[in-house]
C-alpha cells in the first residue's frame, strides 16, 4: 500500500532522509512543543489521551513501551494512572527526550519511567518484551509506516495491545472547510509566532492530510501482523484512537 505520508517531509527541497529531517525538526521545536500541543487543540488532547489510557486499563499491562515519546505527557500519564511495573519512552528528538526527563524528575517518576533516545523504526528491544505498545500524534512522521507498525508487532508479547493516537481529517462537509482554514493557516501562523521553525507547523497539517486514516490505517495494522484492529473516531473526526493486539 502507498503511504502519501511517507513522502511528506518537514523540510522542503531537504534531500536527506524524512527520519532525519524529523528528528531535527523536533529538536528545534522541543521548547515550543507542548504550548503548541495544548493551543492547537484547545487541551482536547489531554482529553483523547485519558480516553486512550482508559481504553488501555482493562489489559492492566505491566512493561509498557511509549513509541514517539516525545515530551512523555503520554507516558507519565500511564504510569500515573495504570501503575505498571515500567513505562520506556522512545523518540528520535534529544532535546524532546531531555524535555521529558525534566518532566519525569519533576513528578518524582524516574525510578518508573526511563526515557531513551533512538530510531522508532529500529527498536532497540527484545523480541515479546512489553505488554503494552503506545504512539501518541506520532506514526504520521514514521519514514516507513509498515515498518514501524512490524517492529512494534515484534516486540509486543503475545497477546499484548498497541493502542495508536493519531490527528486525522473529518470527513463531515460541515466541519471540513473550517478544519481547512483552521489548520492550513491559523496554525502554520501562530506556530511561526512562536517557534524558530518556520516550516514545523505547515508540515503538521500536510502530514495529517497524508497519512492514512479509518480502514487504510486499521489494514497497515493488519498487514503487519496485527488482529481485532479497531478504530474511533473522536471529536468531528480530527482524532481517531486505533487498537488492536498480537
Amino acid at each position: 500500500m502507498e503511504v502519501k505520508a511517507e513522502k511528506i517531509n518537514p523540510y522542503v527541497n531537504d534531500t536527506r532522509p524524512k527520519t532525519e529531517q524529523v528528528r531535527d525538526m523536533f529538536d528545534s521545536i522541543a521548547p515550543a512543543y507542548d504550548f503548541m500541543n495544548r493551543a492547537m487543540t484547545f487541551g482536547i488532547d489531554k482529553w483523547w489521551r485519558s480516553l486512550a489510557v482508559k481504553m488501555i486499563r482493562k489489559h492492566a499491562p505491566k512493561q509498557i513501551l511509549d513509541v514517539a515519546t516525545g515530551t512523555a505527557d503520554l507516558a507519565i500519564k500511564l504510569a500515573t494512572e495504570l501503575k505498571p511495573e515500567h513505562v520506556t519512552g522512545i523518540d528520535l528528538s534529544e532535546g524532546m527526550i531531555e524535555l521529558g526527563r525534566q518532566k519525569v524528575a519533576s513528578r518524582g517518576l524516574t525510578d518508573r519511567i526511563t526515557l531513551v533516545t533512538g530510531d522508532c523504526l529500529s527498536l532497540p528491544f527484545a523480541d515479546n518484551s512489553f505488554d503494552c505498545v503506545t504512539v501518541a500524534y506520532g506514526v504520521r512522521n514514521f519514514e516507513h509506516l509498515s515498518q514501524g507498525y512490524r517492529e512494534m508487532h515484534r516486540v509486543l508479547k503475545p497477546g499484548g495491545m498497541i493502542c495508536v493516537i493519531e490527528l486525522s481529517t473529518p470527513q463531515s462537509p460541515l466541519v471540513k472547510p473550517f478544519y481547512k482554514l483552521y489548520t492550513r493557516t491559523l496554525i502554520p501562523a501562530v506556530g511561526r509566532l512562536i517557534s524558530k521553525d518556520t516550516r514545523a507547523y505547515s508540515y503538521l497539517p500536510e502530514s495529517i492530510a497524508a497519512v492514512p486514516q479509518g480502514d487504510r490505517m486499521l489494514s497497515l495494522m493488519s498487514d503487519a501482523g496485527f488482529s481485532a484492529c479497531r478504530c474511533r473516531r473522536l471529536t468531528f473526526g480530527t482524532c481517531s484512537i486505533y487498537t488492536a493486539t498480537k
